[in-house]
């Protein structure tokens, strides 16, 4: 008498009596004719079906704990993957991979208990992906903002002003250039000339620019009085400390995040004649030679002219070098190429992020930054120019030394020995600085195999 194995009612499911054939713990002839494939003999004699049966229900009750845990192991991790890390307790055992508070604060944003926990053990082969995200994540929460969510952290400003009425959305956008100079009510003349040129509308002089920002910084105390003469004074923006250099404010009013929004950034004396200069004509000028850093070229009949390579040429609309210069006999070499003085550079967002790093936080005269703008380009020779259409006039008003201790004696004569002292200070400090990179150079690639 045989006994078919009912598959609609389930009373051998085919699942577990194919586990018991594979496992060995049928060993009749007809398993092992099954094993074989002989699918003829699925049905099985009444005994040897009552046996399986037997075993089957045996074997059930002895795996059935076994799978409960291990359905239960699996719903765990499941449910961790699901919820967020934020809600899982913040256990304090130093023997978890996820305890201690540093850890748990660089690890929650991988937002889940199970990548949390397989963290440490996929550390090394996700090296690289973990080292991408936290760029990304650097990237968009600087320092100090780590306890942000990154879609509100904002990590760059503007010196655009606003009303304090309306909605902000409608306020008037920042503008794309930016000037600023370190100014004294004395030269007032030339400041007021300075920023009309950068007005779009010379008919009005008194409409501002949509182009550019204003930023005046004072070293002698007067402010007030510039809105009083001046109506474009109402729209820019006053700092004032007395008896400090534009490079004393440039390096704490102009950090990098501050001018971020601005594609090119004038630092101008007070004392340059503009009679012959068009700000919108340099821009476009500049822009289509590609000069990261420049400035207009100084009048050849008028004027302070410290070196020959920023001398007005009438052979086109700008220059690089000094080639051929008496004072030149290496055109590779500073001042000859790759050089603007201090007085009226111009720098483009990515030179001025690399000028302000490298102006010393002490030394508040500058002298020396000229022959190591350089450093803050690709290409010296190439992306430094000086613009000979767009010419201005260095009056050389020795303004900053009258701000010296008046009232000692050679007071002038000491505002100047510290500008050659700080000049000798930075080269010292930028010669040390490149021995000391060559140094750690030589030392990473003598350590490599």
């Amino acid at each position: 008498m045989m006994l078919e194995v009912d598959l609609a009612l389930g009373i051998v499911p085919v699942r577990w009596t194919l586990l018991l054939l594979l496992l060995g713990t049928t060993t009749s002839p007809t398993a092992a004719a099954w094993r074989r494939g002989d699918i003829s003999l699925f049905f099985l004699p009444a005994p040897e079906a009552e046996a399986v049966i037997d075993r089957y229900r045996s074997l059930r009750m002895r795996l059935v704990p076994v799978l409960s845990a291990l359905a239960m192991v699996l719903l765990g991790f499941v449910l961790g993957f699901t919820f967020p890390a934020s809600m899982t307790p913040n256990l304090q055992c130093g023997v978890l991979p996820w305890s201690g508070s540093g850890a748990a604060n660089s690890s929650s944003s991988d937002g889940s208990f199970l990548g949390r926990l397989w963290a440490p053990l996929f550390r090394s082969s996700s090296s690289t992906s973990n080292a991408t995200s936290g760029i990304v994540n650097a990237a968009r929460r600087p320092e100090g903002a780590g306890r942000l969510p990154p879609g509100i952290v904002v990590s760059e400003s503007d010196l655009h002003l606003r009303r304090l009425w309306g909605s902000p959305t409608k306020d008037a956008p920042v503008r794309k250039y930016l000037l600023t100079m370190a100014v004294g009510y004395k030269e007032r003349v030339n400041v007021n000339a300075t920023v009309q040129k950068m007005t779009l509308d010379y008919t009005y002089i008194t409409q501002f620019s949509d182009k550019f920002d204003v930023v005046l910084f004072h070293y002698d105390g007067h402010t007030t009085e510039w809105d009083d003469e001046f109506q474009w004074s109402k729209e820019a923006v006053h700092v004032s400390a007395r008896k400090q250099t534009k490079w004393w404010f440039a390096k704490r009013f102009l950090h990098p995040s501050i001018v971020a929004p601005y594609d090119y950034v004038f630092l101008w004396d007070e004392d340059l004649g503009v009679e012959n200069f068009n700000a919108e004509a340099y821009i476009d000028i500049v822009k289509k030679h590609g000069l990261e850093i420049s400035q207009p070229a100084l009048d050849a009949t008028k004027g302070h002219k410290a070196y020959d390579v920023s001398v007005k040429r009438n052979s086109g609309e700008m220059h690089k070098t000094d080639a051929g210069g008496e004072k030149c006999p290496d055109v590779h070499q500073r001042p000859c190429s790759g050089f603007v003085e201090v007085m009226a550079p111009v720098f483009s967002r990515d030179a001025w992020r690399c000028v302000w790093h490298m102006i010393q936080n002490d030394l508040v005269h500058g002298w020396g930054l000229d022959f190591n703008f350089w450093r803050c380009v690709d290409d010296p020779e190439e992306q430094f120019g000086i613009v000979d259409t767009q010419y201005v006039v260095h009056h050389g008003v020795p303004t900053l030394r009258d701000q010296g201790n008046g009232e000692k004696q050679g007071s002038r004569a000491k505002v100047k020995d510290r500008q050659y002292a700080e000049m000798h200070a930075f080269d010292s400090r930028m010669n040390n600085a490149d021995k000391e990179l060559d140094n750690s150079t030589a030392r990473s690639s003598s350590s490599q195999p």
